[in-house]
């Protein structure tokens, strides 16, 4: 219940945060499609075709990898378990990290060569491992993709290796890998690394940028001759991150370089405000039929916004709540909307939390409440 809460909490404020504010325009990239996304925020900064069903290449491993960290941290996998491989797996086409037949490998060694090698027969192995073959993990991979809200996305491989049902969208794949760092924020820093050696073969991370801008650590490269070159890339600069995604490019350095420029009107254009802590009381609210007859309200994590540089201290704010608000309540359930303004333009609607429980009155309460409701 709380994980479908926090999943619907999180939909909601990355689809209602919207830059639309006189900034510096976003740089017109040589690309299909593209989107700018602050992590700390939620809010969409910059974007184009970000909805345009595209082919994702290899950037499809990003949900591999998902349901591959899921099933670490549910225990039905360890990363020291002993993976058998398949001759499906051994002679799959594309990039590959060079496993063999009846030579031990290991799930920790399957992600490394995934991540880092982008390898498509280590990518098998660990589906054939966790879904007891590919096609019933890439029904895992569609069933989690609705569960984040990729309503664009159909898988058919979990490669990525071409098919003309295979695909998604800039904006979903921002999803899916958003959900890596909020998830499983202990293996984010196996996108970082820069090569990986198996079966005595070192193979480069393909991401570029990992070796020009030190404040990239992640994320994935994707690669066919219908997709084009594309790219995803995490970058952290003081207390902020953001995820740039760029499809469909004419080749590996221009991938790479139009990624930077989108990174950089990113951290260059905007600042990262935080409007209020965790568990900070914005409002105290009325509540009918209920022990008490006022609700903290407030976040049950932190507020940040992306504001145009140099004008956070002219952001105004205005609270939106339910009425009546009747008991029981939860804590954490919505309440209401807090709207911020800049130039009277709306810059975010983001859902008002009640921060504690209100248990029901007694009946005598609730008659009370309910007569007095009724001059109201």
């Amino acid at each position: 219940m709380i994980r479908i809460l926090f999943l619907i909490l999180t939909l909601f404020v990355h689809d209602c945060l919207a830059v639309d504010l006189p900034v510096t325009p976003p740089p017109q990239l040589d690309a299909k499609a593209w989107l700018l996304l602050d992590l700390q925020s939620g809010q969409t900064l910059a974007e184009n075709n970000a909805d345009r069903r595209m082919e994702p290449a290899s950037l499809t491993k990003l949900m591999t990898t998902y349901l591959t960290f899921a099933a670490l941290k549910q225990g039905r996998i360890k990363l020291t378990d002993v993976v058998p491989v398949s001759a499906r797996a051994w002679k799959t086409e594309g990039s590959r990290m060079f496993i063999e037949p009846n030579k031990p490998v290991t799930v920790d060694e399957l992600l490394h060569g995934m991540i880092i090698q982008s390898g498509n027969d280590a990518t098998v192995a660990l589906a054939e491992d966790i879904g007891g073959s590919e096609a019933g993990f890439v029904d895992m991979m569609n069933r989690e993709a609705r569960q984040l809200g990729m309503t664009h996305t159909h898988f058919v491989t979990a490669t990525g290796l071409p098919d003309p049902q295979h695909y998604t969208t800039a904006r979903d794949l921002s999803r899916v890998a958003s959900a890596i760092f909020r998830d499983f924020p202990e293996y984010a820093s196996l996108f970082s690394i820069k090569e990986y050696r198996y079966n005595n073969i070192t193979q480069a991370n393909r991401n570029r940028l990992l070796w020009s801008d030190k404040s990239v650590d992640g994320m994935k490269t994707g690669h066919t001759q219908s997709a084009g070159y594309c790219l995803i890339a995490s970058a952290h600069r003081g207390d902020r991150r953001l995820l740039a995604i760029v499809l469909g490019t004419s080749s590996d350095y221009l991938r790479a370089a139009e990624t930077q420029r989108l990174l950089n009107y990113g951290f260059q254009s905007f600042d990262g405000v935080r409007l209020y802590a965790a568990d900070q009381t914005v409002a105290q609210i009325k509540v009918w039929k209920g022990k008490s007859n006022t609700v903290k309200t407030g976040f049950t994590h932190p507020v940040y916004l992306s504001v145009p540089r140099g004008r956070s201290s002219d952001l105004k704010t205005t609270l939106t709540t339910r009425q009546p608000l009747l008991a029981p309540l939860f804590r954490g359930q919505v309440v209401g909307t807090l709207t911020v303004t800049l130039d009277n333009q709306v810059l975010a609607q983001i859902p008002l939390q009640a921060l504690e429980q209100v248990q029901i009155a007694s009946a005598v309460g609730r008659a009370w409440d309910s007569l007095m409701l009724k001059f109201k």
